[in-house]
């Protein structure tokens, strides 16, 4: 194909369409050798495109290596687990754990907390598809003020766990305790959710399913403006609560030093 024949509207067409071809590396690298302004500026572009899938594969190996450490050793079902709302003036605490099918160098979970809500989105509905197994439980607020809040966190782990219909024979814990009571293997990693995929995924299904859930708190409670700060002790909504009073849905045992 002569490229030098082409328009760059039409090239950047061509290399939109065979970002995921065998030879597209190939297109680039022929590109590079047109002078004009127009493809210089494309393949200036298409070189980063290529740096930042290279630097996303070197990431997603590195947050693997703790679960290919754990295959090699004979492990077969590695569950992860984390939660969403811990810290929150109202709505539950939620907790998802996840066991993935397979290992695949261009999809990276990232913390959910570094990631927009779209992206999530996108995780979200891939991390289900490509599960063997996944749970989500809550706590509610009510039974979070009467057994506080790291029992519920808790709570909600064992029951995630019992509920994964693939019973992980080792589970990677996000913080930094382990979760008691529970009889599998078990290991916590701080920043597991920032370093391990399988606490990424796990990160990213708590976070999106309790966002839902807010969303729909937002609709029956619309003074708190919940579908804003999702139920963050944010300014915004610390004055909400002094002016209307709490309502159902918070945790009366985290606002002592507001009310």
């Amino acid at each position: 194909m002569k490229y030098s024949n082409m328009t760059i509207k039409e090239l950047d067409k061509l290399i939109k369409e065979n970002r995921s071809a065998e030879n597209y590396e190939n297109i680039i690298a022929e590109l590079i050798q047109d002078s004009r302004k127009g493809v210089q500026n494309l393949c200036k572009r298409e070189i980063r495109h290529i740096e930042n899938i290279k630097q996303k594969q070197e990431l997603s190996k590195k947050m693997f290596s703790v679960e290919k450490r754990l295959l090699d050793q004979g492990f077969n079902y590695i569950a992860g687990i984390d939660e969403a709302g811990r810290g929150p003036l109202a709505g539950p605490v939620v907790v998802a754990s996840v066991i993935l099918k397979s290992y695949e160098v261009n999809v990276l979970y990232q913390d959910s907390k570094k990631l927009s809500e779209s992206k999530r989105e996108i995780l979200y509905d891939h991390i289900v598809k490509n599960s063997l197994s996944y749970s989500i439980e809550l706590i509610d607020q009510k039974q979070i003020d009467e057994i506080n809040i790291l029992n519920a966190t808790f709570e909600a782990m064992r029951k995630s766990i019992e509920n994964l219909n693939k019973k992980p024979d080792y589970v990677l814990v996000d913080g930094n305790m382990e979760i008691p009571g529970l009889t599998l293997m078990q290991k916590n990693h701080i920043g597991g959710d920032e370093n391990i995929r399988v606490i990424s995924a796990a990160s990213i299904l708590a976070k999106v399913y309790r966002d839902r859930l807010m969303l729909e708190y937002d609709k029956k409670y619309p003074l708190y403006k919940f579908a804003k700060h999702k139920g963050y002790g944010t300014q915004e909504h610390i004055s909400l609560i002094k002016k209307y009073g709490p309502c159902e849905i918070h945790r009366k045992s985290f606002l002592g030093n507001i009310l």
